[in-house]
């Protein structure tokens, strides 16, 4: 029972190496190109919000007229 807890918590050491070296091969964004995607997805879901909400209130309003 002991050497199947050293194997697993030896497994879990092997894995948390590899997902190091891993991460230092990752290409990562500079502080100026995070800002300016941040800027992006957040002005794009807004106007997206307002796109569905316009849509939203025109349908909501073509359905009662009907009804």
């Amino acid at each position: 029972m002991s050497n199947k807890i050293a194997d697993f918590f030896g497994r879990i050491g092997q894995f948390l190496k590899e997902v190091k070296v891993e991460l230092q091969k990752v290409s990562w964004l500079s502080k100026e190109e995070l800002r300016d995607s941040t800027i992006i997805v957040l002005a794009s879901t807004l106007v997206l919000s307002i796109v569905v909400a316009v849509f939203d209130f025109i349908m909501s309003k073509i359905i009662s007229m009907v009804l």
